[in-house]
């Protein structure tokens, strides 16, 4: 977008009314990008602004996106990268911030302390294994579908989900039998 105060609207001179199945695409969509895209950043706005984000995207692209097999898992794979770049932006916002307005704090949604404790540790993870791993747990999505929003083999999906449970285990300090 070039901040001159119009880019919100061009897609929309572009493509006239639009497709009323993008419509129905981002009504049924976007509660779980919200969550898949909080789950990876913690923080609700800036997981609304992702989800919002991808589906801005997949407006623009919609005469393309439609004719995908599965464009939820396209638009799954733009929030999961826009999720790692906020990720990498924010790190630096907030130590650049913090020596002038001291600590930070984020929105989080109102979680019991497992819940809390879980989502923490898996934005702990390297990006990819923690979308995995959401895409496994939150969207209770198989490993294939997971490679194809992923862009990757199965058998990295299967290695960063390995990964990642072995450092979720380690980090909620849980036992093979699921007891602290």
């Amino acid at each position: 977008m070039d901040g001159g105060g119009g880019p919100a609207l061009e897609p929309a001179a572009r493509h006239g009314s639009h497709d009323a199945g993008y419509d129905a695409f981002a009504h049924a969509e976007r509660p779980r990008l919200v969550r898949f895209a909080w789950s990876l950043t913690g923080d609700v706005g800036a997981a609304e602004d992702v989800a919002q984000e991808a589906l801005i995207v997949a407006w623009q692209r919609w005469d393309e996106v439609a004719g995908f097999d599965r464009p939820d898992v396209w638009v799954r794979r733009v929030v999961a990268n826009r999720a790692a770049g906020r990720a990498r932006r924010s790190g630096r916002e907030l130590r650049a911030n913090g020596r002038w307005f001291g600590r930070a704090s984020a929105v989080t949604v109102d979680l019991g302390p497992l819940d809390e404790a879980f989502w923490h540790a898996v934005r702990l993870l390297p990006d990819r294994q923690a979308q995995a791993v959401a895409l496994h747990y939150l969207e209770d999505r198989s490993v294939a579908d997971i490679a194809t929003v992923l862009g990757c083999a199965e058998a990295t999906v299967k290695v960063h989900l390995h990964r990642g449970r072995l450092a979720l285990a380690r980090t909620l300090e849980l036992t093979e039998g699921g007891a602290p």
